[in-house]
């Protein structure tokens, strides 16, 4: 035996209020939906949408009138009374591509701010048709009668307000809705007898001046998005019948911001914050556009998310790339001014784009040795790129770095280390690789066989004192001179550390484990250990190696360590703040004890 569901209106109003629509708002958008509809299906001479609101009727009820299409009393009770089916919905030309139709749950949205909602409607599709009355309660039940004469085809909603719920009808707020939506529909919405709608959208009025046509455009962003954007980018996908304008943000935004884009859909407002319309790395910019083809979820609140909807996405971001290389080409002042504020966005594009790699060399400054100045400038310096992973490594290095003649770059910052590996792709020619700290002290002037016998026995002192922290002493003269020492660490002696670290807290079979690939590496490599390198041109080292007594030697040693590990910011183990202490108090004590017995 066959059955029907019973549909519980009820229950469906409480889901819709509840779990779908945001706010009772949604309902003027459908009624609006309905009846821009209505006229697309039969367009009279003077097309019309009207709403009175309760200042008008007078009754306290809302009115929403159209002189559309119109319904028999056949299609009354298809369609009013059906909730969910297409067929006879598209016979009439109503379909639309979205997942809601233009009745069924599109009306019961009227049930949010409503306990009744009434439909009075004439047919245009039927020569002399009758004027048809139908009337639904939000329990489920309706009733369908004759109504009187009214003398034009269309369709009058009427909505009296369920109690709490008369702010959403008054006239204040009908009003506003109506201009936040139907701004740009194509054809005129009066509300208590003003007009609310626009016209044309901007970008789609077109000026025989290009230069004017985007100072309207940029006016535009102005009084709609209270911006002032630093440009404007033009937009169109014919496959999905977008069209629409991008404004370049005038000031810097988080990449993970997830930005949200005005949306309208056959000139009908989406939203205000519709995600996913571009790349997530076009986070510099805000769309308004209009589509006709894209579809809306649900809660027609954002885009669906199917296979047009990518194309739409992936062609919006060709146009935004390509923006920018006309950009480098034509306007390169306009372009560091971009670059200035957005250049965490053009980075992210260059890991992955070509052409926008091309543009970061020539043009995106980075923080070098010499100063700040693009990738390009910098291999005409140096030949060559080195660079560190870390910005407090770069601050540590860098001036010696210049002053032993080796160039280095701060890739410390987001995506900069992997568009600097990148830069091969551009020239095969071109040497990128990350500084090993260790290749500095070749750099570094050695000192003469006489000079080396002198320094002996200071040495020998710092070896063993330095021998349990797993240091090696090391003298060179080299710039900066007011530099007493620096600790380099090469990065085989960063992944001896790392594995020894790995060790000491793994358990069981994983300390077995590292232990066994320990075994297997070589022993050059297992021996690496970093070095504290002291400069023999600051004056405090070279007093220190002709000073006689071993205990200030060792405590001075110590102290530079520790002087050297916190320039280096490097993270200080116990043994490290053990002997930090230690120098200083017995620095204090060998001090007072020859102050006193001088």
């Amino acid at each position: 035996m066959r059955h029907s569901f019973s549909v519980d209106v009820r229950g469906v109003v409480d889901l819709l209020s509840r779990h779908l629509y945001r706010s009772p708002r949604a309902y003027l958008r459908e009624l609006l939906q309905n009846a821009v509809d209505a006229l697309s299906a039969h367009t009279p001479a003077d097309p019309l949408v009207r709403i009175e609101p309760p200042s008008v009727t007078g009754d306290g009820t809302l009115r929403v009138h159209d002189n559309g299409v119109g319904l028999t009393e056949e299609q009354v009770h298809e369609l009013l009374a059906t909730i969910g089916r297409s067929a006879k919905r598209d016979e009439l030309g109503f379909a639309r591509q979205e997942f809601l139709g233009q009745f069924g749950i599109g009306l019961l949205s009227c049930f949010l701010v409503a306990d009744e909602v009434e439909v009075v409607t004439r047919s245009a599709a039927v020569p002399d048709a009758a004027t048809v009355r139908w009337l639904g309660h939000c329990d489920g039940h309706y009733t369908v009668e004759p109504a009187g004469p009214r003398p034009e085809p269309g369709t009058t909603v009427t909505l009296r307000a369920r109690p709490g719920a008369a702010q959403w009808l008054s006239e204040e707020t009908v009003t506003e809705l109506a201009c936040e939506f139907g701004r740009f529909l194509p054809y005129p919405v009066q509300v208590a007898g003003r007009t609310v709608t626009e016209g044309e959208p901007p970008w789609l009025v077109s000026h025989p001046d290009p230069r004017a046509r985007r100072e309207a455009l940029l006016r535009y962003a102005d009084r709609a998005l209270g911006m002032q954007p630093l440009d404007v980018v033009e937009l169109s996908v014919p496959a999905a019948g977008l069209s629409g304008v991008a404004f370049v943000l005038p000031e810097a935004v988080s990449p993970s911001a997830r930005p949200a884009h005005r949306v309208y859909l056959k000139r009908m407002l989406l939203g205000d914050r519709v995600e996913r319309l571009l790349p997530d790395w076009a986070f510099f910019v805000r769309c308004v556009v209009n589509a006709t083809e894209l579809r809306p979820t649900a809660d027609r609140e954002q885009l669906y998310e199917d296979d047009l909807l990518e194309e739409t996405r992936q062609a919006l971001g060709e146009q935004i790339r390509a923006w920018l290389v006309r950009l480098a080409a034509t306007s390169p002042a306009r372009l560091r001014r971009f670059l200035q504020v957005h250049h965490l966005g053009v980075k992210a594009m260059a890991v992955h784009d070509i052409e926008m790699l091309r543009l970061v060399d020539r043009w995106l400054e980075l923080e070098t040795s010499d100063g700040d100045m693009t990738a390009a400038e910098f291999r005409r310096r140096h030949g060559r790129i080195r660079y560190t992973t870390d910005a407090e490594e770069f601050a540590q290095l860098a001036a010696v770095a210049a002053a032993q003649g080796v160039g280095l770059i701060n890739g410390g910052y987001t995506y900069e280390a992997e568009i600097l590996n990148r830069l091969p792709l551009l020239d095969p020619d071109i040497d990128v690789a990350p500084l090993d700290p260790a290749e500095l002290t070749t750099r570094m002037d050695v000192l003469d066989p006489q000079t080396e016998l002198v320094v002996r026995d200071f040495l020998e002192v710092a070896r063993t004192a330095l021998e349990r922290l797993g240091c090696e002493p090391v003298i060179r003269a080299y710039q900066p001179v007011g530099l007493p020492v620096l600790l380099l660490e090469s990065r085989q002696a960063e992944r001896r550390a790392e594995h020894r670290s790995a060790l000491e807290s793994a358990v069981g079979a994983w300390a077995d484990l590292l232990d066994d690939i320990a075994g297997e590496e070589d022993r050059p490599a297992r021996q690496a250990r970093p070095q504290l390198v002291f400069n023999y041109n600051n004056p405090l080292v070279r007093r220190m190696t002709g000073v006689g007594d071993p205990l200030l030697v060792r405590l001075t040693v110590e102290a530079l360590y520790g002087h050297a590990l916190l320039q280096s910011r490097r993270p200080m183990r116990p043994a490290d703040t053990a002997v930090l202490n230690r120098s200083f108090l017995g620095l204090v004590e060998w001090a007072m004890h020859n102050t006193s017995e001088g």
